[in-house]
């Protein structure tokens, strides 16, 4: 007798996803060391190369393509923040996405490293939770600022950020893109943004992409680089 039901559904098998490819770059071996083995631990996560200084992390990234790099700041033959720059600047045709990660004692240079192109950035006695959400988190394209830390990281040296020449001070925003941007500059996340202007995390998230396509910014981080630089943040 013929089965009238409608036909079993395939049986997918599921799609294994490769690895997120780490290199880790860190003149200090034991730190160097610990990053890689907390990350190899990790199925989704691959160390896939280690060196002590920023010319060997450009070298290395530029042959073994990583899909990013957990980049020391300060460091011999060439700092991270140079190495970012050649990575992951403004002028480099496929770049590559970059951990900073630093010490209070060294956060004026934060900022000269996000300009450079990085991603995002942790402080180094991070717990190892933290370190792994982050890298996940730039891994997956987004831009991780630590909120409890951008205000003072980025904060702090506002005085010094010289708005550009000729800047066009965010005149292709709306009022309310202008004060996500603002918020965004202060280290607020969606859920703080939604939460001070009384609107959706949805709305927020919206807002988000509108501000970094008209301003043709890769993340947030760069969104915050843009508010000091063309002083919409005092």
């Amino acid at each position: 007798m013929a089965n009238d039901g409608p036909a079993p559904l395939a049986r997918r098998d599921p799609v294994a996803t490769a690895p997120v490819r780490v290199l880790v770059a860190d003149d200090q071996a034991l730190i160097r060391t610990g990053f890689a083995t907390i990350i190899d631990a990790q199925p989704d996560l691959e160390i896939v190369g280690e060196c002590g200084d920023g010319r060997a992390a450009v070298d290395l990234a530029r042959r073994l393509a990583p899909d990013m790099v957990v980049m020391d700041v300060r460091m011999p033959v060439l700092d991270g923040i140079e190495a970012t720059r050649l990575l992951a600047g403004a002028d480099v045709e496929d770049p590559v996405k970059v951990l900073v990660v630093t010490t209070f004692n060294l956060d004026e240079y934060v900022y000269e490293a996000l300009r450079a192109g990085a991603s995002g950035f942790l402080l180094k006695d991070a717990p190892p939770a933290q370190l792994l959400h982050g890298i996940r988190t730039v891994a997956s394209g987004a831009a991780l600022l630590a909120p409890e830390v951008t205000r003072q990281l980025v904060g702090r040296y506002a005085a010094r950020i010289r708005p550009a020449d000729g800047a066009p001070g965010g005149t292709a925003l709306t009022p309310r893109e202008l004060e996500v941007l603002r918020h965004i500059a202060d280290g607020l996340s969606n859920s703080e943004i939604a939460a001070a202007l009384v609107i959706s995390h949805e709305t927020v998230k919206t807002y988000v992409s509108r501000i970094l396509t008209k301003l043709d910014l890769r993340d947030r981080v760069q969104a915050v680089v843009y508010a000091y630089r063309n002083g919409l943040v005092t």
